[in-house]
């Protein structure tokens, strides 16, 4: 799997088959990422579609061009459509071989636009893990995007301070734990939380 075919739907319909078992009664719970609740880590996906949709194409604006800040702690009414609707366009504006090509920007932030859907990619699949984690459901992410986002997440797994303000330290695991949750210890989160 090379940059330029990695296909991105698998991953955002994942994610988008999450959102009816989330309980609006207990948005306010915790999530493994970080101090996020369920309502804060759907806003951030709410809005991380739309920086990653923007450099996608190639535009600036208010959704890419600073760092996102602290996410809402209450949701939209109809949050559910709209981010399945905004999942569904990540993926579609990612399939274009010229979303690959160039630069990109996105929480202000400028990288060639082959490392730019990775990073998209990487947000979209581990924030799905955190919310099916935090919501009790099951998530088994395609093991070819599994072994791209272990190969790119692991570039500076021994380097803490080039990860800081982006992952915690990298959780130890045994050598023959599954793939997936290696990836997630990459990530600084633990496989084994349970909300």
């Amino acid at each position: 799997m090379t940059d330029a075919t990695i296909d991105f739907t698998p991953v955002t319909d994942l994610v988008a088959g999450l959102l009816d078992g989330v309980d609006d009664a207990r948005l306010a719970d915790p999530t493994p990422c970080g101090h996020y609740t369920q309502a804060q880590l759907l806003n951030h996906l709410l809005g991380l579609c739309l920086a990653f949709t923007a450099a996608a194409r190639g535009e600036t604006g208010p959704h890419n061009d600073a760092p996102p800040g602290e996410p809402a702690t209450a949701l939209e009414p109809q949050w559910r459509g709209e981010l399945q609707r905004r999942l569904a366009t990540l993926a579609d504006v990612w399939s274009a071989p010229s979303a690959w090509e160039g630069d990109a920007l996105a929480g202000g932030v400028t990288l060639p636009a082959s490392i730019m859907g990775l990073v998209a990619l990487n947000e979209v699949a581990i924030h799905g893990w955190d919310l099916a984690r935090a919501t009790g459901q099951d998530y088994a992410l395609d093991p070819g995007v599994v072994e791209a986002l272990t190969a790119f997440t692991g570039q500076d797994a021994h380097d803490q301070s080039a990860r800081e303000g982006i992952y915690g330290p990298v959780v130890t695991l045994p050598a023959d734990a599954p793939r997936q949750d290696q990836l997630i210890a990459l990530t600084g989160r633990d496989p084994a939380w349970r909300p």
